[in-house]
């Protein structure tokens, strides 16, 4: 028990970005039980647990009950990044591994002359973008605008839209959607 309260501990304050020194000036208890606790040495009474969960803020409940670990993968390399993309367009999905993924979050490369498609797309939800390198022509409805490094976007998809590099060169955006679309 004193083990799983300790790292539990650990691992809140941590996810709270609470340094251990901090923590025990909050809640009056010294730095040097905190650490005891912390590594499992020391079981803390009900009241001073209660104290020191008061600091952060949390209650005993919600301590006991908080999820503090991943179940899904978290980290991503490179190479583990799905392309979804179709013809020359490449879509980096991160996260498509995740079963309860809500968003789509990706780095796409649209080579010179490549684009989503001759027909518009529309799909229910929100997606936003920032262009990294090189230039994309966005037609939202009626709209279009050609956009380049460091400039963004965020529209209702909806409303049908197409993506189209008219440039020389590469162009490389970062892109989020709700809700997350299967490839």
């Amino acid at each position: 028990m004193a083990d799983d309260v300790g790292a539990r501990l650990r691992a809140l304050r941590n996810f709270r970005g609470i340094s251990q020194r901090e923590l025990a000036k909050r809640c009056g208890v010294t730095h040097s039980s905190l650490s005891l606790i912390e590594q499992g040495k020391v079981s803390p009474s009900v009241s001073s647990l209660k104290k020191i969960l008061d600091a952060i803020p949390m209650s005993v409940g919600d301590f006991f009950t908080m999820d503090l670990e991943s179940r899904d993968q978290v980290f991503y390399s490179a190479d583990e990044l799905a392309d979804v993309g179709s013809g020359d367009v490449v879509y980096k999905l991160v996260g498509a591994n995740r079963a309860s993924r809500a968003l789509g979050f990706m780095i796409e490369t649209y080579p010179p002359g490549a684009d989503t498609g001759r027909e518009m797309i529309a799909h229910q939800g929100e997606e936003a973008g920032i262009v990294l390198e090189g230039e994309i022509e966005i037609t939202i409805g009626a709209e279009t605008r050609t956009l380049g490094a460091g400039e963004a976007y965020y529209f209702d998809t909806n409303v049908p839209h197409r993506f189209r590099n008219i440039g020389k060169a590469p162009c490389r955006l970062v892109s989020c959607a709700t809700p997350a679309r299967s490839f």
